[in-house]
C-alpha cells in the first residue's frame, strides 16, 4: 500500500472536540460579538489610532475555545500581549535591517513571555505588528502599547470572562492551587507534575485540571466495571439505629450489642438527622488522675437522677450533624471512594425521601467485589 493512501493521511487527522452544537453556536457568535466590541471600543477610545491587533483573532480562539490551557489564562494573555507589545515596538524603533527586526521580536518576546510565565501564542504576532507595520506604528511610537494592544486586551477579558462564567457556566480562570489527595494510595497532583517533567513536552492544560481528568477517568474506570452495582443490592437492611431523644445510654447498649462503631440516628418518619460513633461518647468524658476511665464512662452514659444536669442525656446532644450517606440507587463505586479515601466503615444508605433503608458495611462491599471477580 503507497505511503500516501488515504487510510494513512487520516491518521493525522485530530479527533473531534467534545463541544455540544448550543455550546458551539454560543462561543461562534461570542466570538462575534467579541471582535464587534473590542473595534468599537477602540474606535471610540482612540479615533487616530488603529483599532483592531490581528493577533486578537488568534486570542479569541484560544480563550473561548480552549479556556483550560495555561495559554488562555488571563495573566497569560493580558501579560503575553503587553510584554510582546513593548518587545515588538522596542525592535521596530531601534533595531535594523528589517529581517533582524522581525527576527528578534519573535524571539525575545517568547523569552520574555517564559521568563515572565505568560506564554501566548498571538503574543509572538503582536511582537511584529510594529515591526512589519511601516511607518504609522513607528509614528506611534509606545504609544502603539496603550492604544491599540492595551484596548484590545482589555476589553477582550472582559468579554470572555463574561460569556465564560454567565453564558457557558465554565470555572473561567482556572485556579492553579494543588489538590491535596485524600488517600495516599491514589493519584495526586504530584505525580502528575513528575510524569510531565518527564515526558519533557508541553501540555497544553494546566497540572490541576489534568490531574481532575486524570481522577475522574479512574472513576469512570470504576463505573465501568462495577457500575451495574447499586447499594440495594448489597445493603444490609436489617438497621440498627436510636432517636433523637432516646437516652445516651440506649444508643451506647446497641452499639456494644451490636458491635457498631456508629449508629444512625432519625427522626419519627426515619429519615437520618445524623450519626454517633465511639468518638462522639469518649469526647465528653473528662479524664481525672484519681478516677479511673470505667468510673467516668458509666457515670457519662446513665441518666442523671436529678432534674438538673451538666452533661449531655439524649442522643440528641452528641450527635454529629454532618453525616454522610448514599442514595440506594448510587453504584457501589461511590461507597469504593468513601472507604477507601475518607476511612469510613459503614454507610447509610436512604431512599429518594432522606428516609434509612439500609446499610453498607466494609465486608458488605468487599464480600460484592469478590463475587464479582469470581463471576468474571
Amino acid at each position: 500500500m503507497s505511503i500516501f493512501s488515504f487510510a494513512n493521511f487520516t491518521q493525522f487527522i485530530p479527533p473531534a472536540g467534545n463541544l455540544t452544537f448550543k455550546e458551539g453556536v454560543i462561543l461562534i457568535t461570542s466570538s462575534f460579538f467579541c471582535v464587534f466590541v473590542i473595534v468599537s471600543s477602540s474606535a471610540y477610545l482612540a479615533p487616530n489610532s488603529p483599532v483592531l491587533l490581528a493577533s486578537m483573532g488568534a486570542s479569541v480562539v484560544i480563550l473561548l475555545f480552549a479556556p483550560l490551557s495555561p495559554f488562555a489564562q488571563p495573566w497569560s494573555f493580558f501579560c503575553g500581549h503587553l510584554i510582546s507589545a513593548i518587545t515588538g515596538m522596542t525592535c521596530a524603533l531601534y533595531v535594523t535591517p528589517f529581517w533582524l527586526a522581525c527576527a528578534f521580536a519573535v524571539s525575545t518576546s517568547i523569552f520574555a513571555m517564559l521568563c515572565l510565565r505568560c506564554l501566548h501564542p498571538p503574543g509572538a504576532a503582536t511582537a511584529l505588528v510594529p515591526v512589519i507595520g511601516g511607518a504609522t506604528f513607528i509614528e506611534l511610537g509606545y504609544n502603539f502599547v496603550l492604544t491599540p494592544v492595551l484596548i484590545n486586551i482589555f476589553v477582550m477579558l472582559i468579554m470572555v470572562i463574561i460569556i465564560n462564567r454567565a453564558c457557558l457556566k465554565r470555572d473561567y480562570p482556572q485556579s492553579f492551587n494543588p489538590i491535596i489527595p485524600k488517600s495516599e494510595s491514589r493519584l495526586s497532583q504530584q505525580d502528575v507534575q513528575q510524569a510531565l517533567k518527564k515526558g519533557g513536552e508541553f501540555i497544553d492544560v494546566n497540572v490541576t485540571k489534568l490531574h481532575e481528568l486524570l481522577l475522574s477517568a479512574e472513576q469512570q474506570k470504576l463505573e465501568r466495571l462495577h457500575g451495574e452495582i447499586t447499594c440495594a443490592d448489597i445493603m444490609s437492611k436489617e438497621i440498627v439505629a436510636v432517636e433523637y431523644g432516646d437516652e445516651v445510654e440506649i444508643a451506647w447498649q446497641k452499639m456494644h450489642h451490636e458491635k457498631l462503631k456508629a449508629i444512625p440516628v432519625v427522626d419519627k418518619a426515619n429519615r437520618i438527622i445524623g450519626i454517633v460513633t465511639w468518638a462522639d461518647f469518649f469526647k465528653f468524658v473528662e479524664m481525672s488522675p484519681y478516677v479511673n476511665f470505667q468510673e467516668k464512662f458509666l457515670a457519662f452514659i446513665r441518666r442523671t437522677p436529678d432534674v438538673t444536669t451538666h452533661k449531655p442525656e439524649v442522643v440528641g446532644h452528641i450527635m454529629n450533624k454532618h453525616v454522610i450517606s448514599l442514595s440506594e440507587t448510587a453504584p457501589i463505586t461511590d461507597l469504593i471512594q468513601l472507604f477507601s479515601t475518607q476511612k469510613h466503615q459503614q454507610i447509610p444508605i436512604v431512599n429518594d425521601e432522606n428516609r434509612l433503608v439500609g446499610m453498607v458495611f466494609q465486608t458488605d462491599l468487599i464480600s460484592a467485589l469478590n463475587d464479582k471477580i469470581l463471576s468474571t
